[in-house]
């Protein structure tokens, strides 16, 4: 049940935030600053001795599956390594290989297990994990370990574990970016969704009552926008409770009956979930806009489905692929909380707790 009402009222949003979760969102700027600092403080230049074999992203429970494929996506299918997304450490690892990989457990075994058979056959290793536990001592000091210095929850240390997995490909020769660039960006963001702006101008505010009492599909209009889309359905799990729908807009047209069902229907942003009988599916298409053939794929998509929900960086971002990624990510992240807060997964009021008062 959900009181939009809250969105308009910045105390009730902070008294409601008892967790402080939309403070440690937004610091996803100082996350990207922090660790760019551990990256030059330990030295990535070695992992460039010679280009490698492959770049193995170890995919494990929690943010692994959205950052591995948004960092599979920024090095393209053009790139000149085999990038392979796995869950856990391949076998026929050895000193050829870059293994990345991210845990909020410092204890998960499987890891730990995988992290030193990489280690003793020689691969050359990056975690962005907790400083202490049996994952991080697995290394035996040959791998390169970047904590998170910023106290926020695991479920918000996307740009921690981002730019940590970034850090790799920019070593390897595989991408370019600047991270004080993406810091900034990552500040602005914050800043436009502060609680003290009105819906009409705070992005996740405003993507918050759009994805309120609805069946989310977000299909992605290419790769990298499927992966933030990704990483959207994992922060509404997380915080709001909502489950979504991911797919890439290709495999969305492959699924005939449920794409000609929301083609044909549309998406009505004015509907009423209890008249209709319960929250209704609506698409929305995601985009990053970071070059021309991201914009031809979403003119295609948006052509197929005209009715459908655009959620884009907009035209502050610059047009970097990296950077409006993860503007699109730490969106999705603040509009998951204010979701959570107004319908009371994440403590906030909701209707029925209104009802009380």
């Amino acid at each position: 049940m959900l009181d939009d009402s809250l969105f308009d009222d910045p105390e009730r949003i902070t008294e409601a935030d008892s967790r402080g979760l939309l403070r440690s969102a937004a610091l996803a700027g100082a996350q990207v600053r922090a660790a760019a600092e551990t990256v030059q403080e330990i030295g990535f230049d070695d992992l460039a001795d010679g280009r490698p074999r492959s770049l193995v992203l170890v995919s494990r429970p929690g943010l692994g599956p959205s950052v591995c494929g948004l960092l599979a996506a920024l090095a393209g299918a053009s790139c000149p390594v085999p990038v392979i997304v796995a869950e856990s450490v391949p076998v026929w690892v050895g000193p050829l290989d870059v293994v990345f990989a991210h845990t909020p457990d410092p204890g998960d075994p499987t890891l730990a297990e995988g992290v030193a058979t990489a280690t003793r056959r020689g691969a050359s290793v990056v975690l962005a994990v907790p400083a202490d536990g049996p994952v991080a001592a697995s290394g035996a000091g040959r791998a390169k370990v970047v904590p998170p210095r910023i106290p926020v929850p695991d479920e918000l240390t996307f740009a921690h574990v981002f730019t940590a997995g970034l850090s790799v490909l920019i070593a390897l020769g595989l991408l370019r970016c600047d991270t004080d660039q993406l810091a900034d960006e990552l500040d602005r963001e914050a800043e436009r969704a502060h609680p003290g702006q009105e819906p009409l101008m705070n992005p996740a505010k405003s993507l918050a009552l759009r994805l309120a009492d609805h069946e989310a599909l977000l299909w992605g209009v290419d790769q990298l926008a499927t992966a933030v889309a990704g990483h959207g359905a994992y922060a509404l799990g997380v915080h709001a409770g909502v489950a979504c729908d991911v797919a890439s807009h290709p495999q969305a047209v492959t699924r005939h009956a449920l794409y000609r069902s929301v083609r044909d229907t549309g998406s009505d942003l004015f509907a009423d979930p209890d008249e209709d009988g319960g929250a209704t599916p609506r698409v929305f298409l995601i985009g990053t806009r970071h070059d021309e053939r991201a914009e031809a794929d979403e003119r295609v998509a948006t052509r197929s489905l005209p009715g459908a929900d655009l959620i884009v960086p907009g035209e502050s971002a610059r047009a970097d692929a990296v950077l409006r990624a993860a503007v699109l990510a730490l969106r999705f992240d603040l509009a998951a909380v204010y979701l959570g807060l107004a319908a009371g997964t994440l403590g906030g009021p909701g209707r029925q707790a209104l009802a009380v008062h």
